[in-house]
């Protein structure tokens, strides 16, 4: 899915809430992937000028689980660590957005490269 506008945001949440509902998440871990979701959407628009999610949906044993990836070629974040810190924001908003998608999550991986862009990748259990 293309992440360009804030149009985009709106449809990246029903479309992970969908795959979450197929996948039979209850209500909480339909909350929490779909507000990761969100916040990493946004940022995705706001801080790397757009990109694009990849939703896949995981099998692991009896484990049924949704992971999403998001993408942009944005300035990328120069100190990941601080960037996951609450608080830390370099734009406008309550700095939340990273940490707060890493402990919704059940597993969490980023990579950025300054000039290059920035990889999130979530993963949610059911």
């Amino acid at each position: 899915m293309k992440i360009l506008s804030s149009a985009d945001v709106v449809l990246v949440r029903q479309a992970v809430r969908q795959f979450a509902i197929e996948l039979g998440f209850g209500l909480v871990d339909q909350t929490k992937i779909v507000t990761a979701a969100s916040e990493l959407a946004r940022n995705t628009l706001d801080y790397g000028g757009g990109g694009t999610l990849t939703l896949e949906t995981l099998q692991n044993g009896g484990r049924r689980g949704l992971k999403l990836t998001f993408d942009d070629q944005g300035p990328g974040i120069p100190d990941i660590e601080m960037a996951l810190k609450d608080g830390f924001t370099s734009g406008g908003g309550l700095g939340m957005g990273l940490g707060g998608a890493k402990r919704l999550a059940n597993e969490f991986e980023i990579e950025s490269v300054v000039g290059e862009g920035t990889k999130v990748m979530i993963v949610r259990w059911k």
